[in-house]
């Protein structure tokens, strides 16, 4: 413990070091207020009360994981950076498949850069479409959410937020990739995963607490998990 709290200190002593880590904390915390900066319109009382009485299903307890409560919260962030990763897995698939793709990944840094820019489109178009759907299906199924009377313009201008809220959580990786301590999308999708995991954690004691036998097993069946993984052997 003395080693790792010494390391700690020598590695604060590098400039360089603590101004990246110092940027990556201060990009991280921006990303934190963004995903509870609630969309133009919606009544975050109303969302809250909604989210209380009813139970998530599957899908919408993956999604708000991933987006670190953003979804749930109908903030400018709900989609989080998930159309991004979705935008490139498509350019991979394509890169199998599209020979022009497989030109650009033979081009070193220049077709690189090109790729980027095709993945930034790719992620303006899947966030126009899932917008109006997260909009229309989730949010609007929570009573009271949403104003009495929705307009076109409503969706246009919700639609812009969120794809904008995307792009900006995007910007953030890159430049906790760039000027910061790792890549910064996975760290973004860590961050979002570790905010919810104490709150997950609650939830399941509770819902286990008629059945603590239930909780015990799923705590054993975690650890024997890690504790067999074959990549950590001899990791000490």
């Amino acid at each position: 413990m003395n080693k790792f709290i010494q390391n700690i200190k020598n590695i604060w002593k590098v400039e360089e070091l603590r101004k990246r880590i110092i940027l990556t904390l201060s990009l991280i915390l921006v990303y934190r207020i963004g995903s509870y900066i609630v969309l133009p319109g919606v009544n975050y009382v109303a969302l809250a009360e909604a989210n209380e009485k009813g139970a998530q299903n599957a899908l919408e307890t993956l999604l708000s994981l991933f987006s670190g409560g953003g979804f749930t919260n109908a903030s400018i962030m709900a989609l989080g950076i998930m159309p991004y990763i979705s935008a490139s897995i498509i350019m991979q698939l394509l890169g199998m498949a599209v020979p022009a793709v497989q030109k650009m990944q033979n081009e070193g840094e220049s077709g690189r850069k090109k790729i980027n820019n095709y993945t930034r489109i790719g992620t303006i178009i899947i966030c126009a479409l899932q917008a109006p759907s997260y909009i229309a299906l989730y949010v609007a199924s929570k009573p009271g959410a949403l104003p009495e009377e929705l307009g076109t313009l409503f969706y246009v201008q919700s639609t812009i937020v969120m794809c904008a809220g995307s792009m900006f959580a995007v910007w953030l990786g890159e430049r906790i990739t760039d000027k910061g301590i790792g890549n910064g999308i996975s760290i973004l999708i860590t961050v979002g995963i570790l905010s919810r995991l104490p709150q997950a954690f609650f939830a399941e004691i509770t819902y286990s607490k008629d059945n603590p036998i239930k909780l015990v097993l799923e705590l054993v069946t975690f650890m024997l998990i890690n504790g067999s993984n074959p990549d950590c052997s001899g990791c000490a």
